[in-house]
């Protein structure tokens, strides 16, 4: 029974992990470009979420996750409009990359001038370690939640893409950039949308991240690592393949705790590299 306990604890924690890594999915899905300061602009978005929680003590912590993610789809926007789309399309596959390490590297030290370098967490109370009693299964209540929400934010992504106009317009551009302009879309617009949409989800998981674990402005390359794995495991593009990866990641983490007390995150890393080996395509192989 403890090996199943841990099993099941090893995909809730895989549910926020997959939360990590959707934006990550979404950017490179559609534009092709890896967004390295993804990790920290979900560190800023738990930085904001701890801010708004001392400013406004009386509402529950949970609840700041409104106004971060709608800040953190407006930042998206701009960072897009404003730096990305100048090397979106640049023949140079190296300067998107740079340009987004130089913004990460850019965001680490201001959130370090503004916040400080102090460990910090988001603290939501009696939820985090409330927990479920099934079939002698200890169950928390709090990673529970994270993976209802992941699974549902994954169904309403999925249903977004395919069942709606603006998904249309967003694959249309993904596939053929250069023919939905014939059709009087602008993907510059469109991509500015996406990568908007991209750090409101990342923030979700910024956030319910920072309620599990602490965290630091440098924080972030640890949450990128993470994201990148569960991209890359799940197969480059495919949304419910990094659910899939999410969870795998969880499990191979938990499991390797298990075995070894101080082993970390090694068994979750070692996962990651061996299905590199074997399976480079990820495990489920499709695009947007």
């Amino acid at each position: 029974m403890i090996w199943v306990e841990t099993l099941i604890n090893g995909a809730l924690l895989g549910g926020l992990y997959a939360l990590l890594g959707i934006g990550l999915a979404l950017v490179f899905g559609v534009m092709r470009v890896v967004n390295i300061a993804h990790g920290e602009f979900m560190v800023l978005s738990a930085f904001c979420a701890v801010l708004l929680s001392s400013l406004f003590p009386q509402v529950p912590p949970l609840l700041m996750l409104i106004p971060v993610i709608a800040l953190s789809f407006a930042v998206g926007w701009l960072y897009q409009a404003v730096i990305v789309n100048r090397v979106v399309t640049s023949p140079d596959p190296l300067s998107p990359l740079l340009l987004t390490f130089g913004v990460s590297v850019i965001l680490r030290n201001v959130m370090v001038e503004v916040f400080g370098a102090d460990v910090r967490s988001l603290q939501v109370g009696e939820l985090s370690r409330a927990s479920l009693e099934i079939a002698g299964l200890n169950i928390g209540i709090m990673p529970l939640l994270t993976l209802v929400l992941a699974a549902l934010l994954f169904m309403a992504l999925q249903l977004v893409l395919r069942h709606t106009e603006f998904g249309r317009i967003v694959r249309a551009t993904a596939d053929r950039r250069d023919i939905v302009r014939l059709s009087g879309v602008k993907p510059d617009r469109v991509y500015n949308y996406v990568m908007g949409l991209s750090l409101a989800l990342g923030a979700i998981g910024g956030v319910l991240l920072a309620v599990r674990s602490s965290f630091t402005p440098f924080s972030g390359a640890e949450r990128l690592l993470i994201a990148f794995e569960v991209v890359v495991l799940g197969g480059l593009g495919s949304f419910w393949g990094a659910l899939l990866g999410g969870i795998a990641l969880g499990m191979a983490q938990l499991i390797g705790l298990k075995m070894d007390p101080n082993a970390g995150l090694l068994y979750a890393h070692l996962l990651f590299f061996i299905m590199l080996l074997i399976r480079p395509s990820g495990l489920v192989s499709s695009r947007v």
